[in-house]
């Protein structure tokens, strides 16, 4: 069973639990127990999961007015992870702030307030129920997303998804491709071909392991995470 490490956050259950329904063994890592340099080379698979805000001074620019900092030492601890996950191959499955650490580590930078830098943006930040329906997003034909999801949309469709977040991806990173977007232009996922598992998506698909919509999305990290 692929052992897959979960980065620290403050709600694990729904991770854990897509994490196990597909196949894997979670654990939620710890910054002192589990040291970036280590993890790559003790666990199969990396899910970044959601949290407050990258600091902005990682990708060069002032904190908005709405900037909320994550917990000290996380960014980095993040963003070393992914660098040297990437270098060896690790499979990552990056989900709401997870995609926007990806984006900052290969060198992207971030919108940092959608509602102000968004014209007509959509209700990204839809707090309660977790799996409330915010909006839809439109998948990339031929993505590694969209050929995951065919079995529960139909190639071409949208996809309905849930959306906590006020912030996105701005500047795209070298070596990441756009999988979906939202109809207001927001980046919803990314991902790196080539690789045996790369994905971001800025949705939470944990939220949804009791009914199944993602599940395709957790079975194909899981699988790729099998040495």
């Amino acid at each position: 069973m692929p052992r897959i490490a979960i980065a620290p956050c403050s709600k694990p259950h729904d991770y854990e639990e897509s994490v196990r329904r597909a196949g894997g063994e979670p654990t939620i890592v710890d910054y002192k127990a589990h040291p970036a340099a280590d993890l790559v080379s003790t666990f199969d698979g990396i899910v970044l999961a959601g949290g407050a805000d990258v600091l902005p001074s990682i990708y060069g620019e002032a904190a908005h007015s709405t900037f909320g900092a994550a917990e000290a030492g996380r960014d980095e601890y993040e963003i070393e992870l992914v660098r040297r996950a990437l270098e060896a191959d690790v499979p990552i499955f990056a989900i709401c702030r997870g995609i926007q650490v990806l984006n900052v580590a290969l060198g992207g930078t971030l919108m940092q307030d959608i509602p102000s830098e968004v014209a007509n943006a959509l209700p990204h930040d839809v707090r309660e129920p977790r799996f409330a329906i915010a909006h839809d997003v439109w998948m990339t034909s031929g993505s590694l997303l969209e050929r995951l999801m065919r079995e529960r949309i139909e190639e071409g469709d949208d996809a309905p998804v849930n959306s906590r977040h006020h912030q996105a991806i701005k500047q795209l990173a070298k070596g990441l491709v756009v999988s979906a977007t939202a109809p207001d232009g927001v980046i919803e996922a990314v991902e790196e071909p080539g690789r045996r598992f790369c994905l971001g998506v800025q949705w939470h698909p944990e939220n949804f392991y009791r009914t199944g919509e993602f599940s395709a999305l957790f079975e194909a990290f899981v699988k790729a995470a099998q040495r």
